[in-house]
């Protein structure tokens, strides 16, 4: 995937617990509190979050530590 595409890509609720390291529960009430990056719908019962708005998310908290 190119760079450009990236910003595009979309992820399951899955991976992003892997990737923050944070449970499903967690992650719901983060959204619920408007304290992580909303999700886009694709169905009834599926949800995806943008790549690089979890990165972007990631990000923040590590500079956060070294203030």
């Amino acid at each position: 995937m190119s760079p450009s595409n990236d910003n595009y890509a979309l992820i399951s609720l899955k991976d992003t617990c892997a990737l923050t390291s944070m449970s499903k529960t967690m992650i719901h009430r983060l959204r619920s509190e408007g304290r992580f990056p909303a999700a886009a719908e694709l169905g009834e019962k599926r949800i995806a979050f943008s790549r690089k708005e979890v990165h972007d998310w990631i990000t923040q908290k590590l500079a956060a530590r070294a203030a």
